[in-house]
């Protein structure tokens, strides 16, 4: 598995941006580039399963798992349900639930080191990580990670984290001058488990760590 093929920075007219819901500007790739990535860093010997989807009132959530070279990670993605704006009728739940599974396949991807430099690129001045201002990733003008439809990455289910606390997370590890490799050490350490995975409180807790200046 070649990580530094995994982790090459997308080309600046691959990544796209849109308006998230609190005005920020929001960086992400599309889901042809993350495929290409993989097709490239695998030789398109990689398997994406869905492994289950539910459907609620105003988005669908699809749980996923992709596997390459006997190595596999599983994460959620979801999509707003687009209506009618005429009656509010559902127009396509099949696009819905395509849109879904294509967030979560980079997210997916995300955690096989695809894309994963844009929770990197946050600035560092004048931030307060405790506001509801600058965030990731996948708000500020923060790089999130959206699909084409625009559903942030993030499913919200279960207590899990944010993507402003993700990007808090990787941008105040990044102004210390930490590796992606020592960040996702140190959630281990502290969680047993990867930063993507940690839940609302976990996540905090690594937040008031980074900012206490630990040097572990």
């Amino acid at each position: 598995m070649n990580r530094e093929t995994l982790e090459r920075p997308f080309a600046s007219d691959q990544i796209k941006q849109r308006h998230g819901s609190n005005g920020d500007v929001l960086d992400y790739i599309e889901g042809c580039a993350v495929i290409q990535r993989l097709n490239e860093c695998f030789d398109a010997d990689w398997i994406f399963e869905i492994q289950e989807h539910r459907i609620y009132d105003e988005e669908v959530v699809v749980l996923a798992k992709l596997t390459a070279q006997g190595v596999s990670k599983s994460q959620f993605g979801k999509s707003r349900i687009t209506r009618s704006k005429k009656d509010s009728s559902i127009i396509s739940l099949g696009d819905d639930l395509k849109a879904a599974a294509t967030d979560c396949l980079k997210k997916c991807a995300t955690l096989f080191g695809v894309g994963l430099h844009l929770y990197f690129d946050v600035p560092q001045t004048g931030v307060s990580w405790n506001s509801h201002g600058n965030g990731n990733g996948n708000g500020h003008s923060t790089n999130g990670h959206t699909d084409a439809k625009g559903s942030e990455t993030n499913s919200g289910l279960s207590g899990r984290l944010t993507a402003k606390q993700l990007s808090a997370i990787f941008a105040l590890a990044k102004a210390r001058g930490w590796s992606n490799k020592k960040v996702r050490e140190l959630s281990e350490e502290m969680f047993a488990k990867l930063p993507d995975f940690l839940d609302k409180a976990e996540a905090s807790a690594v937040i008031q760590h980074l900012q206490g200046g630990h040097d572990d």
